[in-house]
């Protein structure tokens, strides 16, 4: 894997590669306040074995990319969508297979409408539809690391911050959710990497959404899976529906006792291999 910090955008965006330059891109967009890190390092792998660039970013306020002060984020939604675009444009990737994960998969959604040139294949997870009121783009804790507005751990803390991250991601999360050890390892990770974890916590929920997108989601083209937990507490399954009826030839496969989160680790194969098949069925690139 290849790792490192290019400008996107007026900003600087931490970017890890998995796998052959020459394969098919595959981007991965993470969840609101979240790092990369969420897309563990195997499951990239994994992906990677299955033929794909794999690239994962920091958005930023997360990880190591550039981080604003807590609470005074100057940047919308709509950059947030713009910077994964920007990601590509870095490595020089014209097309991608997209894949986006609840606030991800809402900024996936407005890629594949406005930018459909883009996109090979869009594969939706833990989300809903990007234009709706509560498409995950404006003050939804979608974030593993938050389950309500951050005025509760010191941030700045190593202990409680990695404490509050473990059990948020549990309260989230479903039967198949990492044991707690795995959670500290994994958190710990994530907050070492982190330049503020409170300005993580906080900006992507102060942004505005920005103006919405120029066409209705029905007017995606590219070929989209979704993959939905049966027990997702924020998205329940009828978004998932929502989603499949809007857009034209949408496929759901449901993820069988899987909350609100990144793909644990019980259902990597299913996810991997759906992933994989799906992009395989998607536009080729030119």
């Amino acid at each position: 894997m290849v790792a490192e910090t290019l400008p996107v955008n007026g900003i600087e965006l931490c970017v890890e590669t998995f796998g052959e330059p020459t394969d098919p891109a595959l981007l991965l967009i993470a969840g609101g306040a979240s790092s990369m890190d969420w897309w563990e390092d195997e499951f990239c792998r994994r992906l990677a074995a299955g033929g794909r660039h794999v690239i994962r970013y920091d958005h930023r306020d997360t990880g190591r990319s550039t981080s604003f002060p807590p609470g005074s984020p100057p940047y919308s939604g709509v950059d947030l969508a713009h910077d994964a675009l920007g990601v590509l444009d870095a490595i020089g990737v014209h097309k991608a297979h997209v894949v986006g994960l609840s606030m991800g998969g809402a900024l996936a959604q407005r890629i594949a409408v406005e930018r459909p040139h883009r996109v090979l294949s869009l594969t939706l997870m833990s989300t809903t539809l990007a234009d709706s009121p509560d498409d995950g783009t404006e003050e939804a804790p979608d974030s593993p690391a938050l389950s309500e507005k951050p005025e509760g751990p010191d941030w700045t803390n190593r202990k409680s911050a990695v404490n509050r991250m473990i059990r948020a991601t549990k309260e989230l999360g479903g039967p198949f959710t990492a044991d707690d050890a795995h959670l500290r390892r994994l958190a710990e990770r994530i907050f070492d990497r982190t330049a503020d974890m409170a300005a993580t916590q906080l900006n992507h929920w102060c942004c505005p959404t920005g103006p919405p997108p120029r066409q209705p989601m029905s007017s995606i083209s590219a070929p989209t899976l979704i993959l939905h937990g049966t027990l997702d507490p924020m998205f329940p399954p009828e978004h998932a529906h929502a989603l499949a009826a809007e857009i034209p030839g949408a496929r759901i496969v449901w993820l069988e006792g899987v909350g609100h989160e990144f793909p644990p680790l019980a259902v990597w194969q299913q996810v991997i291999d759906e992933i994989i098949g799906h992009a395989a069925r998607g536009r080729q690139p030119a």
